[in-house]
């Protein structure tokens, strides 16, 4: 059985708009495992059996990223949830403890003593497209493969 690639990818993620969402230009490029659940599954897809020096545009569809925008991650929560914040306002991030996994959410509104939050990922429900190109592809080491990310 073949192991599992480190793959370094520079991106550049659009909208259905072509307006730029992200990108690795200017910093530093996408450092993964080949298989890692930390890297989308479009993206991991794409670039399965490629090699360094491709270029490739890439759709990914919401179902192959962070999945639907589900209306049941948006909830009202009191306010005093966020004791000794101050200025709280729509737009503020953060992370909470759920269960076994930490959780990001957005605060979507304020109703008096009601905040709403979302624990939705912000790109749930888009479809995304990428221009990718693959700068470097190695063999990953036991290490790396056991602890399901590069070591260097």
């Amino acid at each position: 059985m073949q192991k599992p690639a480190v793959l370094t990818v520079h991106y550049v993620l659009k909208n259905k708009l072509g307006e730029l969402v992200d990108t690795s230009e200017g910093s530093e490029p996408l450092h993964f495992l080949e298989g890692s659940p930390e890297i989308i599954e479009g993206i991991q897809k794409a670039v399965k059996d490629r090699n360094v020096g491709d270029c490739l545009e890439v759709t990914v569809p919401p179902a192959m990223a962070y999945g639907e925008h589900k209306p049941e991650l948006i909830r009202k929560v009191p306010r005093s949830m966020f004791e000794g914040i101050e200025n709280l306002h729509v737009g503020m991030k953060f992370q909470t403890n759920t269960g076994d996994a930490a959780q990001v959410v957005q605060v979507v509104g304020i109703d008096g003593n009601l905040v709403r939050v979302d624990a939705n990922h912000p790109l749930a429900g888009f479809t995304l497209y990428f221009d990718l190109e693959i700068i470097g592809k190695r063999e990953a080491t036991e290490e790396e493969i056991n602890a399901g990310h590069p070591l260097s």
